[in-house]
């Protein structure tokens, strides 16, 4: 019998020790539900699971936005279903004034009186229906982008200290861009001149940060070279000027240069999915009296000629009007996909990340147990060493 080593207090001590941290852990699991609260509990399924649950947040999103799809869809259906009301009434002040059997001038001139007021409604209705700032049927729906591209045959492009272009967007104010000295790769040459065109935009509160950032630079490997593309996202028909300066960089690169490009916005795209590329379209064009051709009629001197431009008018609002039905059951598919989608991802996700409550109840009941038996045991060990007084008495 010894002293100096009481082994099964040592044991006993280890064991109570194991069970309390496992019990520890059934309580984290228990009261945050979770599996997996940190990488050491499943590093695998951590990395698993949040991919799934990156991607079932993306589809939350992508439910959300298809919604505001149709929302926009039909906030421009509800404006076309009145400019088809409207036409309908100047195709019936046509007809009328066609009928120049009983008809004369003044009432043909009374009919002409009411289609033109009903014209310059149809431009109102064009020009102010709009969802938040984003106008829907003036012809500058979406947003497009216009774009210098140029191309570098070696794969590197040295900057000297004195090259330097200016950049200009809508006619606000040339920004003038100074690149730093060096030798670059493509990606690193976008990079840097991504980063001097916004530095120079914003000096001196000439164009806000939402408007620089969103001119960007983007290089593409070809061959043993690459292609430079300066882009800059634009709506209705705002412009892009890039101007070459010192060092004429952009004439050695290929981009060209001081021609200002037009943005004509014909559509907007609706992100539907949780990766990239996964859109919808919208596509809607003009509807005002001159994109119809309606602004113009004469109805006391070409009565007949009116009608088959209202014909044409009333054909091109209800094909325009079919595409948005087409497109609003589209997006209605849509989410109910992403629906669908997202309950099974956070399904497996669920699997993977959270507690199996009835099961942890089991394994906390047995640590309790074991935590009781362990201390009664570690006092009963502590104990042994006791009986060694016996033997000096």
């Amino acid at each position: 019998m010894r002293i100096n080593q009481n082994i099964e207090a040592l044991n006993a001590w280890r064991n109570l020790s194991t069970t309390g941290t496992q019990m520890g852990k059934s309580l984290e699991k228990l009261s945050s539900g979770f599996r997996i609260n940190r990488a050491a509990d499943d590093a695998s399924g951590l990395v698993i699971s949040q991919g799934l649950r990156a991607q079932v947040s993306g589809l939350r999103q992508a439910t959300r936005n298809a919604q505001d799809g149709i929302s926009v869809v039909q906030t421009a259906e509800g404006a076309l279903n009145e400019i088809h009301s409207m036409l309908n009434r100047m195709r019936d002040l046509s007809v009328q004034a066609a009928n120049t059997g009983t008809n004369d001038s003044n009432a043909r001139t009374a009919a002409q009186t009411e289609v033109t007021a009903l014209a310059s409604e149809i431009d109102r209705i064009a020009s102010s229906t709009k969802f938040g700032q984003q106008a829907l049927l003036s012809g500058t729906f979406g947003v497009t982008a216009a774009v210098k591209t140029g191309f570098n045959a070696t794969g590197t492009y040295a900057v000297t200290a004195a090259d330097a272009f200016s950049v200009n967007v809508n006619g606000v104010g040339a920004a003038s861009v100074t690149l730093g000295a060096g030798s670059y790769s493509g990606s690193q040459l976008a990079s840097h001149m991504q980063s001097a065109i916004r530095t120079a935009m914003t000096t001196g509160g000439t164009y806000t940060q939402a408007q620089a950032d969103a001119v960007t630079v983007e290089a593409t490997p070809v061959g043993a070279g690459f292609s430079l593309s300066i882009k800059a996202a634009l709506a209705g028909t705002q412009t892009f000027t890039v101007t070459d300066g010192a060092g004429t960089p952009l004439a050695e690169l290929g981009l060209a240069a001081g021609a200002a490009t037009a943005a004509v916005g014909t559509g907007g795209a609706f992100q539907v999915g949780a990766n990239a590329g996964e859109t919808i379209n919208v596509t809607l064009g003009s509807v005002s009296a001159s994109g119809l051709a309606v602004g113009g009629l004469d109805l006391v001197n070409s009565a007949s000629a009116a009608i088959t431009a209202i014909d044409a008018a009333i054909s091109s609002v209800s094909t325009t009007r079919g595409n948005l039905g087409a497109v609003q059951n589209r997006f209605e598919s849509t989410i109910n996909n992403l629906q669908v989608s997202t309950e099974n991802l956070s399904a497996s996700e669920s699997r993977i990340r959270d507690t199996d409550m009835a099961l942890e109840m089991t394994k906390y009941t047995r640590h309790q147990v074991l935590m009781q038996a362990g201390t009664a045991m570690l006092g009963q060990a502590n104990q042994l060493p006791q009986s060694i007084l016996r033997l000096l008495q």
